[in-house]
């Protein structure tokens, strides 16, 4: 399930391959006894799996198929309600929760699409870290160097070794800070945050309402398309875009600060690329990107709103939590309102001012993060070096959910070396765009040996 969203389409259309072979290949991936699917999934739904895999097939036999997305598996983080499953979002405190009444928002729009649902992924506890390790369900293993042992990202990251490991063809996770990017870049995937608004939050746990969107992982960016047009309810529109039109800002505070010789190298022939192929690339100081720890320091939005949801479950449970959320949790409970909506002002002028700073360009490059996929057993050991990777990764995708911006991951390294994705970001609601630009630039990025 690795080959291109237009191969698989055709493949469907022409009878090559049907919703229910896609279904059981996934399906033997997830059980298979020497793969990660134990790691992966917090729950598999086969039997229901099955069932909407043949009623698919019916329906594209018939001629009536609901969308592109029909027959095609899918995942959907342990964030999302399915109905009749009980939502744990990666923890054990609510295991003995009631089970969902109804479909979340987006789980909705999957099935009415006639996509496939496969299972729900595991994920950092709670959504609250962007490397994917869970004491509680265990680890799922970066799909790179699976000997070594190197996470995978998160919070999404059964999501994103689901899609590497070929158990969906579609990954649905969630991105407060970077949670469906940082593990596509880790894995080497094409993930989107699209502009928060456009998608359906109802059913969805939250970490930060003020920075949570839906977030999506894919093979390509034909793929991201099509998902983000089901998701947001609209039909999928592409323009052409050629790079000869394209004016990027390189921004150079912050975001270039500690990369390490593997995402260097793939960042500068990624941009020399680029230029070749004609785009505009401008390096700009963005001094405002400097401000985000200051503002931050206290442990911002994700922690203020994270305590104001867990405060009560706490008080009862507390010791069930993984303790390294658990103290990111914790930081919320000094916020008063006054600090909380000092908060929400600062974030509205910083906005602003970014907006101005941007302004004239189609979109900014950086990288997604600033290092390739480190060790679990090294992260799970050291306490100080869990925090500071921590930090490290989300501090550039987390300054587009700051802007309440879109932005994509895409692989820019080469064949052989460690996964590293360029992040094209942009204002809000510039997703269509984004996707447009996105696409004139994967084949440059990772160009067909």
């Amino acid at each position: 399930m690795s080959t291109s969203w237009t191969a698989l389409q055709t493949a469907l259309d022409q009878g090559e391959t049907t919703s229910v072979a896609l279904t059981e290949q996934a399906l033997a991936r997830i059980a298979d006894p020497a793969g990660q699917g134990r790691l992966v999934f917090t729950q598999v739904y086969a039997e229901a799996a099955r069932s909407a895999a043949r009623a698919s097939d019916a329906v594209r036999q018939a001629g009536a198929c609901r969308s592109p997305l029909e027959g095609v598996p899918v995942s959907v983080k342990d964030l999302f309600d399915v109905a009749g499953q009980v939502t744990t979002a990666g923890s054990v405190v609510l295991r003995d929760q009631p089970a969902a009444q109804a479909d979340a928002g987006v789980v909705q729009r999957l099935r009415q699409a006639g996509a496939v649902l496969v299972g729900k992924t595991n994920m950092t506890e709670f959504a609250y870290s962007g490397l994917g390790i869970n004491p509680h369900h265990g680890t799922p293993l970066n799909p790179w160097q699976r000997e070594q042992a190197r996470i995978p990202g998160g919070s999404s990251s059964g999501a994103a070794v689901a899609l590497g490991e070929a158990m969906c063809t579609i990954a649905i996770g969630s991105d407060t800070g970077g949670s469906a990017r940082i593990p596509a870049a880790f894995c080497g995937l094409a993930g989107f945050k699209p502009t928060a608004r456009r998608m359906p939050d109802r059913g969805m746990i939250p970490l930060s309402p003020s920075l949570d969107a839906v977030g999506m992982m894919a093979a390509d960016v034909d793929s991201l398309r099509v998902v983000d047009a089901v998701l947001a309810g609209t039909a999928p529109v592409q323009r052409r875009r050629g790079l000869r039109q394209a004016r990027f800002a390189v921004p150079t505070t912050v975001v270039l600060d500690g990369l390490d010789a593997g995402v260097a190298t793939a960042w500068s022939r990624a941009l020399s690329r680029l230029s070749a192929a004609g785009a505009e690339l401008v390096e700009l100081p963005a001094p405002e990107f400097a401000e985000l720890a200051a503002i931050n320091a206290e442990g911002g939005f994700t922690a203020a709103e994270s305590w104001a949801w867990h405060a009560d479950l706490l008080a009862a449970r507390a010791d069930g939590y993984d303790p390294r959320v658990l103290s990111r949790i914790r930081r919320g409970e000094p916020f008063t309102a006054r600090a909380y909506l000092t908060l929400q002002a600062r974030r509205r002028d910083w906005q602003a001012r970014v907006l101005g700073r941007l302004q004239g360009f189609d979109a900014w490059l950086m990288p997604t993060v600033p290092v390739v996929a480190p060790r679990l057993a090294e992260l799970e050991a050291d306490e100080a070096l869990y925090f500071s990777t921590n930090a490290l990764v989300l501090r550039n995708p987390s300054i587009v959910n700051f802007m309440d911006g879109c932005a994509l991951s895409l692989p820019c390294h080469a064949a052989g070396e460690a996964p590293v994705g360029l992040s094209l970001a942009a204002p809000a609601l510039a997703d269509e765009a984004l996707l447009d630009w996105a696409q004139a630039m994967a084949p440059i990025l990772q160009p067909a040996a």
